[in-house]
């Protein structure tokens, strides 16, 4: 599929495979899109490698309207979803396709050292495990300190509350073990940038995990994360604010702004 903006040509591509297992269901569900300029650009453009929400239990990929037309490649990504596997199988999924994003994206004029990692609330979370627990990228060979930002949006910080239900851990009873992103905070990851909604009407508290996790991340030292917390927003509304925040960063680190 190929769409023209301002003279600017776009294409898409659907249902690419990225899975590396020979599990059926990762065969039917690990399935990526990516969105592209056509036009080639010296030194490539961005990449977004954007993942879904829904609980771990639900959602599907697509491209959000907030990052087309933008001069972005975008990768769009499905998983696996809980009860069908357990959390790891989750973080592995998200970890494979983003190594199938710095092998391939060049292909599609992306620049693999301008990769940035999203999404929202579930995606969020896979985001910021796999870019704080190293482990999960280090085990395809890819170092996630080459990411140029992460920026979840509402992001469980926590250990995810559909993960805990699994194991008969109820929502309202913190827990932070090695699937909590907060468990694995470090002073050398890339540029963390965290967004919620308003912490009055937020999902469980997610303003003020993502405020420990910020705590936690100055603690030890690190020089590059921030915490936006957008009034008036839910959990569902928050997305558009955060969207012009994501592309806010990607201006300053791409030295197009000095904003922020």
């Amino acid at each position: 599929m190929t769409t023209i903006v301002n003279a600017q040509q776009y294409s898409e591509q659907r249902d690419i495979s990225y899975t590396l297992s020979g599990d059926a269901y990762a065969q039917e569900r690990c399935k990526l899109d990516v969105y592209y300029p056509t036009e080639k650009r010296e030194g490539g453009y961005p990449v977004v490698v954007w993942f879904h929400g829904g609980g771990l239990t639900g959602g599907s990929k697509s491209i959000p309207v907030e990052l087309k037309e933008r001069e972005l490649v975008v990768v769009s990504v499905n998983y696996r979803l809980l009860p069908n596997v357990t959390v790891d199988s989750c973080i592995v999924d998200a970890a494979q396709a983003v190594a199938w994003t710095f092998r391939e994206i060049e292909r599609y004029g992306g620049a693999v050292d301008k990769i940035y990692l999203s999404g929202h609330s579930a995606g969020g979370y896979l985001i910021t495990m796999i870019g704080l627990d190293k482990s999960y990228l280090q085990a395809l060979d890819i170092d996630v300190d080459r990411v140029a930002a992460l920026v979840p949006f509402s992001a469980q910080v926590i250990s995810h509350y559909s993960y805990r239900k699994m194991n008969g851990i109820d929502n309202l009873q913190p827990t932070i073990d090695k699937f909590a992103p907060l468990y694995h905070v470090r002073p050398d990851c890339p540029p963390l940038i965290l967004t919620t909604g308003d912490r009055e009407m937020e999902l469980f508290g997610r303003y003020e995990e993502n405020a420990y996790l910020w705590r936690m991340m100055q603690l030890v030292g690190h020089p590059c994360t921030r915490l936006y917390e957008f009034d008036g927003h839910g959990h569902g509304t928050m997305v558009q604010p955060a969207f012009h925040i994501l592309h806010q960063w990607i201006r300053k680190i791409e030295g197009l702004s000095s904003e922020l």
